[in-house]
């Protein structure tokens, strides 16, 4: 959410700055809106002083034995008092209308996004490894000779419908020595705090980093009022809710596990064989905690996290920076990761590592009390996946197959698979 004096004070720059989000004009919907629940505010103020004196001079014209200036007095009283709640009710409603209108608003962009109307114009920064010369065709995960007795979509169509999977045997092993594995590479040697949260919340958490109120057709929402989580994000990151944090504790990072959901809402015929888009997924998330002026370096920091995993692995992969038209909504600067998928022939997004400002924190109002004292300022907040566990386990069985369909798994995964080193044609771990 956007600070109100800032749009008062500098409505040429705030409108600067969501003309880069392809909206225009909308420092004056603010505006108006605010003047409209100011004006409303100040009337109601001027009522209540006119009621409060009128309320004094009632029992001196009763004593005086001034009836009618009694019965006018009184009269006026009443009226002021309908007229006070009358302007406070609209007062309500306004500040209603300019808190939806400002939630709905992205947040301003960093200077050195890029420019661009989407995915296309997002810029590179660095590649890691270089995708393995097969001499032979390759094949998407799913089509694998030994993917395929641990991966089946009819039985999880016929269990839940379109865009789910149930995994056994020796793929769902690896699936969770993935998440194992990542887990405690960002526990043991990047310092994170391992966190287990739930993934129904309250719909003010949604609110609280940006789902809501304009995104919730991409998340569940279930008869009683919860929503399930479509990224750890949302519960890591509202841990500090309605906190002033002790400046002291800051940086916070944090990791989960967790299962997370998403509609996948307007992706319709997108990537609808295999596991690449799923309503229903694993995540490893990060979320940071930081004073302001560390999070650009928290940024890069967390960035690093999520490369060091793909490159324990072995995949591939190149970094970009999004520009303007593809960064989310409450982002000031995102880097995505994409890794190699043989079997496409091309990167695919496996992470998004994102700063999100005070926008996340305005919304939640979580803030820290700084070391020297003061007046507790908004803390900064990021989030990136450390990483998408599916979409890892489609990278590993893509970059690791051989001609035969078997599949050579990575070596820092041995450990958790019982020493076993490849998944064999016939689905077994050997």
């Amino acid at each position: 959410m956007h600070d109100i004096r800032f749009i008062r004070d500098t409505p040429d720059a705030f409108d600067a700055a969501m003309e880069r989000r392809g909206l225009s004009g909308v420092s004056a919907q603010v505006l108006a809106l605010d003047s409209a629940r100011r004006e409303k505010i100040t009337a109601s103020e001027t009522a209540q002083a006119e009621r409060n004196a009128a309320s004094k001079q009632v029992g001196a014209a009763k004593a005086r034995g001034d009836e009618d200036e009694f019965s006018r007095l009184r009269d006026l009283v009443a009226a002021k008092k309908t007229e006070i709640a009358d302007l406070d009710a609209a007062a309500k409603a306004a500040d209603e209308d300019l808190r939806d209108l400002l939630m709905s608003l992205p947040n301003i962009l960093n200077a050195e996004v890029p420019d661009g109307a989407d995915e296309a114009e997002n810029v590179e920064l660095r590649r890691w490894g270089t995708p393995r010369a097969l001499d032979f065709a390759p094949k998407e995960h799913f089509d694998l000779d030994g993917v395929k007795p641990g991966m089946d979509f009819e039985t999880a169509a016929k269990l839940s419908g379109a865009r789910f999977v149930v995994l056994s045997g020796a793929v769902a092993r690896i699936h969770r020595a993935l998440a194992q594995f990542m887990v405690n590479t960002h526990v043991d040697d990047n310092g994170l705090t391992e966190t287990w949260t739930p993934v129904l919340v309250r719909e003010e958490m949604l609110y609280g980093t940006g789902q809501l109120p304009k995104f919730g057709e991409d998340s569940y929402q279930t008869r009683e009022g919860w929503w399930l989580v479509p990224t750890a994000e949302v519960t890591l990151t509202n841990i500090v809710n309605g906190l002033i944090v002790e400046d002291a504790s800051l940086p916070r990072r944090y990791v989960a596990h967790t299962q997370c959901f998403r509609s996948e809402a307007g992706s319709a015929g997108r990537d609808t064989a295999g596991m690449l888009r799923q309503h229903q997924f694993e995540k490893v998330e990060m979320v940071s905690i930081t004073r302001p002026e560390t999070s650009a370096d928290e940024h890069d920091r967390m960035t690093r996290c999520a490369e060091d995993i793909l490159e324990r692995l072995g995949l591939p992969y190149r970094t970009v920076v999004l520009c303007s038209g593809d960064t989310g909504f409450g982002a000031v600067r995102t880097h995505d990761i994409e890794v190699w998928l043989p079997g496409q022939g091309s990167y695919r997004e496996i992470s998004s590592v994102s700063n999100c400002g005070a926008f996340q924190a305005r919304r939640m109002n979580a803030r820290f009390r700084p070391e020297g004292g003061g007046k507790p300022e908004f803390v900064h907040t990021l989030n990136g996946s450390g990483l998408a566990v599916g979409r890892t386990l489609i990278a590993v069985l893509e970059n690791g197959q051989q001609a035969d369909g078997s599949v050579d798994l990575p070596a820092c995964l041995h450990p958790y698979l019982g020493g076993k080193t490849r998944l064999a044609a016939d689905g077994t771990l050997v």
